[in-house]
């Protein structure tokens, strides 16, 4: 039987009054690669910081490969890149990763380093460079190398194409595959379809705090009569 690494049951999140989950139920199989969709203000967020435990639940369940989310334990196998990265601005870039990976006990290694900017398209040179310096490209390449040097399980990667050029898009998109085919789980928020399309084994549209589709980009296509991943997105949430 395969693994499951992520599985949300029934996940309720209130802010005040407002009902921003409404039981939501999603699993994610180790080794997949799954995209999470859906409009601004959806959900997505929320349900990425229920999962790292940066908020409380009102009601459900998350674990990760089979541990309750709120273990810290559990949140050891996994790698996280935000949305609105934003590394402090006074560091430079080879200080922002040396900080990360001896956070989580791993060393720097110089070779890895420049081999994962040179994957990304990102100058070493600008390494020496503090951040404040960075264009916005420059910064999420930055944080997705620091992100996936950390040799993770399972990677939640937060609109990880935000701000890239069309060759670091490629690039990038080279790069997940191959973390795919080492054995990691990818659990990504888009809102470019056919990135999804392209990459995504499974996938989930999460509209009004609650799940729309879950299954196939291909099988999404077919349920809808669509040609396209967007035209089924519009009459999914129509």
């Amino acid at each position: 039987m395969t693994e499951t690494a992520l599985r949300f049951e029934h996940v309720v999140k209130r802010y005040g009054q407002a009902r921003v989950l409404q039981g939501v139920d999603l699993a994610v199989k180790a080794g997949d690669c799954f995209g999470l969709v859906g409009v601004n203000g959806a959900g997505k967020t929320s349900l990425i910081r229920c999962l790292l435990d940066f908020c409380a639940l009102d009601s459900g369940d998350i674990a990760i490969f089979g541990q309750p989310h709120d273990h810290p334990d559990s949140r050891a196998a996994l790698g996280f890149l935000p949305e609105r990265f934003m590394p402090p601005y006074y560091l430079t870039g080879a200080d922002f990763i040396r900080y990360l990976l001896t956070l989580q006990g791993l060393r720097y290694d110089a070779d890895a380093v420049d081999a994962m900017l040179a994957a990304l398209d990102l100058d070493t040179a600008a390494l020496k460079n503090t951040v404040r310096h960075y264009s916005k490209g420059m910064t999420q390449k930055l944080g997705l190398a620091a992100c996936l040097l950390s040799n993770k399980r399972l990677y939640v990667l937060d609109e990880p194409m935000s701000g890239l050029d069309p060759k670091a898009r490629a690039l990038l998109k080279e790069q997940l595959r191959a973390l795919q085919q080492r054995g990691s789980t990818l659990f990504i928020t888009s809102h470019a379809l056919a990135d999804v399309d392209e990459l995504c084994d499974r996938m989930a549209i999460l509209h009004d705090g609650a799940i729309r589709y879950s299954g196939t980009p291909a099988a999404c296509r077919a349920q809808y009569g669509a040609a396209t991943l967007e035209q089924a997105f519009l009459a999914c949430i129509a």
